[in-house]
């Protein structure tokens, strides 16, 4: 059963982003991508990782899908006047990406192993070198402790990047008067 809910979700999952990125409307592209997320979620679900669906929901498909689709009105991005530029602009971005689907088709095919470890490993060790502490799981505690000690600097580049985002989009959503 698992595995028929498997091929659901990740026939699902993939193709709202095949929508997502074939859409010429940017609005169909953002419903498409949340159901995209959505799918994901459920996908962390059969892996039993509650806590990260539930964090794929409420971040993603929430909360930064609401900005994407405020943006997207805001700035009314169907009315596109430099149309050859955007033509340019999609045959590059479809070459970089058949060319990275290529690669990755042919070093799955070249062997080798690619993926980390499966087994659980502990968060954090002693100075004797023996894994103590709090082993990684799946749970909210797990993921708070090793967020805050062993990813701290990634997590607060993440936080500026983030706030740069923000700071962008409020500039160029600023509308400028022809009296100033």
């Amino acid at each position: 059963m698992i595995d028929i809910l498997f091929y659901v979700f990740a026939a699902i999952t993939l193709t709202s982003a095949l929508l997502m990125v074939v859409s010429p409307n940017a609005v169909n592209s953002a419903m498409c991508m949340i159901v995209a997320f959505v799918g994901t979620a459920a996908l962390f679900v059969l892996l039993e990782a509650y806590f990260l669906a539930v964090l794929q929901v409420l971040v993603y498909a929430g909360a930064v899908m609401v900005l994407f689709l405020f943006i997207i009105m805001l700035l009314d991005v169907d009315k596109e006047t430099n149309q050859i530029l955007k033509d340019k602009l999609t045959l590059s971005a479809s070459i970089a990406g058949f060319a990275l689907l290529v690669v990755l088709i042919c070093s799955a095919f070249a062997g080798g192993q690619h993926l980390p470890e499966t087994s659980l490993m502990p968060v954090m060790e002693n100075p004797t070198g023996e894994g103590i502490g709090i082993p990684f799981t799946t749970s909210a505690k797990s993921f708070g402790y090793s967020l805050f000690t062993k990813y701290m600097l990634p997590f607060q580049v993440t936080g500026f990047l983030l706030l740069a985002g923000m700071i962008g989009v409020i500039v160029v959503s600023k509308k400028h008067s022809a009296n100033s």
